[in-house]
Protein backbone atom coordinates (compact mmCIF):
# COMPACT_ATOMS: atom_id res chain seq x y z
CA UNK A 1 0.00 0.00 0.00
CA UNK A 2 1.07 3.49 -0.88
CA UNK A 3 2.30 6.22 1.77
CA UNK A 4 0.23 9.21 2.17
CA UNK A 5 3.09 10.77 0.87
CA UNK A 6 4.12 9.16 -1.95
CA UNK A 7 -0.09 9.22 -2.64
CA UNK A 8 0.72 13.20 -2.38
CA UNK A 9 3.24 13.07 -4.64
CA UNK A 10 1.80 11.11 -7.95
CA UNK A 11 -1.02 13.55 -7.85
CA UNK A 12 1.03 16.44 -7.81
CA UNK A 13 2.75 14.78 -10.57
CA UNK A 14 -0.06 14.27 -12.90
CA UNK A 15 -1.80 17.66 -11.90
CA UNK A 16 1.88 19.33 -12.71
CA UNK A 17 1.50 17.10 -15.87
CA UNK A 18 -2.08 18.42 -16.36
CA UNK A 19 -0.93 21.93 -17.01
CA UNK A 20 1.88 21.37 -19.03
CA UNK A 21 -0.34 19.28 -21.54
CA UNK A 22 -2.92 22.14 -21.30
CA UNK A 23 -0.27 25.08 -21.68
CA UNK A 24 1.59 23.04 -25.05
CA UNK A 25 -2.37 23.11 -26.48
CA UNK A 26 -3.14 26.90 -25.42
CA UNK A 27 0.21 27.73 -26.87
CA UNK A 28 -0.46 25.46 -30.29
CA UNK A 29 -3.46 27.31 -30.08
CA UNK A 30 -2.97 30.77 -29.92
CA UNK A 31 -2.10 31.84 -33.49
CA UNK A 32 -5.69 30.76 -34.37
CA UNK A 33 -7.26 32.68 -31.12
CA UNK A 34 -10.22 34.78 -32.19
CA UNK A 35 -10.53 38.26 -30.86
CA UNK A 36 -10.08 38.20 -27.47
CA UNK A 37 -12.08 35.06 -26.95
CA UNK A 38 -9.52 32.77 -24.26
CA UNK A 39 -8.67 30.02 -25.22
CA UNK A 40 -10.65 28.07 -22.61
CA UNK A 41 -11.26 23.52 -22.08
CA UNK A 42 -14.57 24.26 -23.66
CA UNK A 43 -13.12 25.83 -26.92
CA UNK A 44 -13.81 23.67 -30.03
CA UNK A 45 -11.02 23.07 -32.26
CA UNK A 46 -11.98 20.52 -34.77
CA UNK A 47 -14.89 22.08 -35.98
CA UNK A 48 -12.81 23.50 -39.14
CA UNK A 49 -13.30 26.99 -38.44
CA UNK A 50 -10.86 27.13 -35.61
CA UNK A 51 -7.81 25.53 -37.59
CA UNK A 52 -7.95 23.36 -40.42
CA UNK A 53 -7.31 19.49 -40.46
CA UNK A 54 -4.07 19.73 -41.50
CA UNK A 55 -2.97 22.08 -38.92
CA UNK A 56 -4.38 19.70 -35.88
CA UNK A 57 -2.49 17.21 -37.63
CA UNK A 58 0.54 19.66 -36.89
CA UNK A 59 -0.54 20.12 -33.65
CA UNK A 60 -1.06 16.61 -32.59
CA UNK A 61 2.19 15.48 -33.73
CA UNK A 62 3.67 18.46 -31.77
CA UNK A 63 1.96 17.20 -28.90
CA UNK A 64 3.25 13.43 -29.22
CA UNK A 65 6.77 15.01 -29.66
CA UNK A 66 6.27 16.94 -26.55
CA UNK A 67 4.92 13.96 -24.16
CA UNK A 68 6.17 11.28 -25.98
CA UNK A 69 2.93 9.21 -26.90
CA UNK A 70 0.88 8.36 -29.94
CA UNK A 71 -2.42 9.38 -30.45
CA UNK A 72 -4.15 7.00 -32.29
CA UNK A 73 -6.15 8.59 -35.61
CA UNK A 74 -9.59 6.96 -34.15
CA UNK A 75 -9.22 9.07 -31.24
CA UNK A 76 -8.48 12.35 -32.44
CA UNK A 77 -11.39 11.86 -34.74
CA UNK A 78 -13.28 12.18 -31.76
CA UNK A 79 -11.83 14.90 -30.12
CA UNK A 80 -13.81 18.68 -30.47
CA UNK A 81 -12.93 20.67 -27.65
CA UNK A 82 -9.11 21.59 -26.07
CA UNK A 83 -10.37 19.40 -22.88
CA UNK A 84 -11.07 16.01 -24.69
CA UNK A 85 -7.78 16.69 -26.46
CA UNK A 86 -6.29 16.94 -23.20
CA UNK A 87 -7.86 14.07 -21.39
CA UNK A 88 -6.60 11.75 -24.17
CA UNK A 89 -3.35 12.87 -23.89
CA UNK A 90 -3.13 12.46 -20.46
CA UNK A 91 -5.25 9.13 -20.56
CA UNK A 92 -2.17 7.83 -23.08
CA UNK A 93 0.60 9.40 -20.64
CA UNK A 94 -0.78 7.24 -18.05
CA UNK A 95 -0.59 3.97 -19.80
CA UNK A 96 3.05 4.85 -21.24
Amino acid sequence: MQSTVALVADKAERVSLQLDVMREIRQQLLPYQVGDRPITGTTVISDGSTIDSLTLMDMIMALEDRFDVSLPINLIAEVRTVDQLADTVLTLCARA
